[in-house]
């Protein structure tokens, strides 16, 4: 089974190169851009045809390697392949 895995900043959480990204498409003449944040994503593939033991294995991961829980919320998402 396939999973993506999008990280990104919390709440609150300072995010200088979104910041940057913002002021770039600003100064290009984008100006209704707000508010851009930064993150990234993930792809794995999980050997399992359960799937509710595929998503509880992937989010052990998160919760203990993947993401920073301190700065960091996670959501993980099904590949389409996988529906």
């Amino acid at each position: 089974m396939k999973f993506k895995i999008n990280i990104f900043l919390k709440k609150g959480v300072l995010d200088p190169e979104g910041k940057a990204i913002e002021n770039a498409l600003l100064n290009n003449g984008y100006n209704k851009v707000n508010d851009v944040r930064v993150g990234k994503t993930i792809s794995l593939n999980i050997k399992s045809d359960i799937k509710s033991d595929a998503l509880e294995q992937v989010t052990l991961m998160c919760k203990e390697m993947l993401v920073n829980n301190v700065i960091e919320d996670f959501e993980i998402v099904p590949s389409e392949e996988d529906k």
